[in-house]
């Protein structure tokens, strides 16, 4: 029979997410191809720190039990195959032998392998490989590699955070929003309260979770997801009847009506938390795991010139 990751949680992330290569990455930035891969050579054997992501990814392993795998991590990254080794060396050295599959482009394009893969989330350190995967229909996000590291206090729960608009529900009423202001936004979410948004990049993630939970079995683990939103009454109906309407629920849900996140976050302890506005992201980083999820009316395309000269980072 045929191996199938079919009937997996799969996870794609780039070597930067998954652990800390930043030092090895300035070395690179610089323009010195060949010391960075002889740095990586060097440091074989020397296993690499956790990066943001690592508290997600190790907790989400841990919903595979002996015999069943409900999850599946894929390293998708642009590091060449020698840099590969000190990955899966990494990844065994902190507890992860389970991260056995890969894909190492040494400097193209490694979105395109998330079509065979199935992947459910891409996590990566190089905001282009994010914006091509949104674009293609993949749930992803750039880790900010700059945040903090995720708590210890919750070993047996997955805690994840999302805002509403432009990641797990279109950027619909955040288009009025930033066309007409924030009184036009909530007449508008009023008249519309009994009508689901669309659905948002991340979805489909939302709903492989919810898909995992019920079949955690007897591994012990949960998730807890929450719902972070600058919305506030009466708006906040709409986003709770859509998750109703989706047949989908979340176990918090913060309406913070333009409060800063960061600090709610910070006592919500989240793994990781995704959200589209660079400013929520970047505040946010400083408590917790953060991701920019570049989709919606606040994301415009960047200029193609722009995307195409800039050198790209390892990932």
């Amino acid at each position: 029979m045929a191996v199938t990751l079919e009937d997996k949680l799969v996870v794609a992330i780039s070597s930067r997410a998954l652990f800390d290569f930043e030092e090895e990455n300035r070395l690179f930035e610089k323009g010195n191809d060949a010391a960075y891969v002889q740095l990586q050579r060097d440091r074989l054997d020397v296993p690499a720190r956790p990066g943001v992501a690592f508290s997600l990814v190790r907790k989400l392993l841990a919903f595979n039990s002996p015999g069943h795998q409900r999850v599946e991590v894929v390293v998708l990254s642009r590091n060449d195959p020698v840099s590969g080794m000190r990955v899966f060396r990494s990844a065994k050295a902190h507890g992860l032998p389970s991260v056995q599959r890969g894909v190492f482009t040494q400097g193209r394009d490694p979105f395109r392998y998330l079509r065979p893969l199935g992947a459910h989330l891409f996590l990566s350190a190089n905001g282009d490989d994010v914006r091509e995967a949104l674009h293609l229909g993949y749930p992803a996000a750039r880790v900010l590699t700059e945040s903090v590291q995720a708590s210890q206090a919750n070993p047996m729960e997955v805690r994840i955070a999302f805002d509403g608009d432009a990641v797990l529900f279109s950027d619909e009423a955040e288009r009025v929003y930033q066309a007409e202001g924030l009184e036009a936004f909530q007449t508008h979410e009023i008249s519309k309260a009994e009508l689901p948004l669309s659905g948002g990049p991340f979805k489909p993630l939302l709903a492989a979770l919810h898909q995992l939970q019920q079949q955690a079995g007897a591994s012990g683990m949960r998730l807890r997801i929450a719902l972070v939103t600058a919305r506030s009454a009466p708006a906040h109906e709409r986003a709770i009847n859509t998750l109703m309407k989706w047949n989908l629920a979340v176990d918090e849900a913060m309406f913070l009506g333009g409060l800063e996140k960061g600090p709610f976050l910070r006592e919500f302890e989240p793994d990781f938390f995704f959200d589209d506005q660079t400013g929520h992201v970047t505040s946010a980083a400083l408590h917790v795991p953060s991701g920019h999820v570049r989709a919606g009316i606040a994301n415009p395309p960047l200029v193609a010139d722009e995307a195409t000269e800039r050198r790209k980072p390892k990932a």
